[in-house]
């Protein structure tokens, strides 16, 4: 599942930007899969024109058949503003508390299952995200690169494209720090598989 936040959170709305959809090229094809879609990834702003619609509406492929007879248009809302996953050296904004993924995890458009949308934690592609940009937040190991130190700083991550969107751990005195590491530690499964066993970290998000 595209999850690397877990349960344990305390925020507050107001810190809670609900006006950036992710970069279509970002947003994961199903909720089993992981990338940068992902609900926990540390993202930038992209494209902010005011000056531009607020919502554009495209021919997309997502909607399928589009092409009927006698019908004047069947396009795809997006939000125009936009957000890509973060990498060192960007400006951070937050860190998307859901996923943005196309179909479930049997492949069915989610498009079509609002309340299992919901279920998920999920937004459709082209959908306003919603970004914390300061709060407490539980994140697992896929949210960050190398290890996190208890009472130590975190940054964005450095190195190759597949570290977009995630954080490290940094001294306190670093120029780039974004936060503090509060805790860390692990979780097991027992006999019974946990898609969210192994290590995790309890952030402070904002400075």
């Amino acid at each position: 599942m595209a999850l690397r936040i877990l349960p344990f959170r305390q925020y507050n709305e107001t810190d809670v930007i609900n006006m950036f959809a992710l970069e279509s090229g970002f947003v994961n094809d199903a909720t089993t899969s992981s990338s940068f879609g992902d609900a926990g990834v540390f993202v930038t702003v992209s494209a902010g024109d005011f000056n531009a619609d607020t919502i554009t509406y495209s021919t997309d492929s997502y909607l399928g058949k589009t092409d009927y007879p006698f019908v004047g248009a069947n396009l795809y809302p997006s939000v125009t503003l936009k957000v890509k996953p973060a990498a060192s050296g960007d400006v951070l904004l937050g860190m998307t508390l859901n996923q943005t993924a196309k179909t479930d995890e049997n492949g069915e458009k989610l498009l079509y299952y609002p309340q299992k949308r919901a279920e998920l934690q999920c937004v459709l592609p082209g959908q306003a995200v919603p970004i914390a940009t300061k709060g407490v937040f539980t994140v697992t190991s896929g949210a960050f690169a190398g290890s996190l130190t208890v009472g130590g700083g975190f940054k964005l991550a450095s190195g190759s494209a597949t570290l977009s969107g995630k954080i490290t751990g940094c001294a306190v005195t670093d120029g780039q720090r974004v936060g503090m590491v509060l805790g860390t530690g692990s979780r097991s499964s027992g006999s019974t598989p946990d898609q969210f066993a192994g290590t995790f970290a309890i952030i402070a998000l904002g400075l």
